[in-house]
């Protein structure tokens, strides 16, 4: 175990210590969509397009903050905070759209992040969206999960717009797994999750299509796209980010926002190949409500997430650190 910690730590202060030239040439096709403006946000961990108001997204922080969502607009700027009350923000890693119990567009955020694999519950917090946008403190609901095979780390949560079911995907060095919750979520007990599929190693964020025939997962570098019955069919690079760590599917199906933790960080808008889209037919009619993604923004600039041949060199490094850690460990154990 402390060899695994050792590890974690090690990628981390790798895969966050490289600067991105700004010479460098972007990945095709991908263009900037929004840069986060408000200095509060300085670890942007989840993402979410709003399903009440057109070309706004909803992130949060992942750690150092208080149990906050802002909701950004295409310009950047955050026009509303949301505090949920009564709330802790333990690890907070991930957020998606989804319904409350009358309807109504609502917001799962998932403090599921355990480095550790030590705690027995994580909690999954559900807020209506609200039909106006100001800072406001409210209500939450809270979910207690558990997994049926043991502690997990994870840092993906993804609820299926068709039948509104939770599904978390976990971070692992050596493969994690997409873990599915029952199908009505208890406030007065746990809610078990049980391991569905298998997922690749250090998966940092996940989400469903609009019309939940897809889903994609993505980590630092890749982003892998399923069926909605699990089913890999394509993957696609992404813009080298200083820590990417979100990830959601544009209302048209067309394409994927990827956000990253910094200070005034950007969110990119990278286009689905072709050879993808023919095998998930996607929708073309956008998401329950008015939702609609913002609109991109020139890239240019240090720090506009263009190819980095050093932070591809990095990251691969840091991957093959955790894996042959993570090896030695299952070696050891018992």
């Amino acid at each position: 175990m402390r060899s695994r910690r050792l590890a974690a730590a090690l990628a981390a202060v790798l895969l966050a210590g490289v600067a991105l030239p700004a010479s460098a040439q972007p990945v095709e096709g991908a263009e900037v969509a929004v840069r986060l403006q408000d200095p509060r946000i300085q670890e942007s961990s989840g993402l979410a397009l709003s399903r009440r108001h057109p070309e706004v997204l909803w992130t949060h922080n992942d750690s150092g903050d208080g149990p906050r969502l802002y909701a950004v607009g295409a310009d950047g700027r955050t026009l509303a905070t949301l505090t949920l009350a009564g709330v802790q923000a333990r690890d907070w890693e991930a957020m998606a759209a989804g319904r409350d119990d009358r309807g109504r567009p609502a917001l799962f955020v998932g403090d599921i992040g355990d480095n550790l694999d030590q705690w027995p519950e994580v909690a999954v917090y559900r807020v209506t969206e609200p039909a106006r946008l100001g800072d406001a403190t409210v209500a939450a609901v809270r979910y207690r999960l558990g997994y049926a095979d043991g502690p997990r780390n994870a840092e993906a949560l993804l609820v299926d717009p068709r039948s509104n079911r939770l599904y978390v995907a976990t971070k692992e060095p050596d493969g994690g797994g997409l873990y599915r919750a029952p199908a009505r979520l208890r406030t007065d007990r746990l809610n078990l999750l049980h391991r569905v599929a298998r997922v690749p190693p250090l998966v940092t964020d996940g989400a469903f299509a609009p019309d939940g025939r897809s889903f994609v997962l993505r980590d630092y570098q890749v982003a892998f796209a399923y069926t909605a019955a699990g089913r890999r069919v394509g993957e696609l690079p992404l813009p080298p980010q200083y820590q990417g760590e979100s990830i959601t599917v544009a209302p048209d199906g067309h394409s994927v926002l990827v956000g990253s933790e910094g200070l005034a960080s950007e969110v990119w808008r990278v286009p689905l190949p072709a050879s993808i889209l023919a095998r998930v037919t996607p929708t073309t009619h956008g998401q329950r409500g008015s939702a609609r993604a913002p609109a991109a923004q020139p890239a240019a600039g240090t720090g506009s997430g263009r190819e980095s041949a050093a932070l591809l060199a990095v990251t691969a490094a840091a991957l093959a650190l955790l894996v042959a850690v993570a090896a030695l460990v299952r070696r050891r154990r018992p």
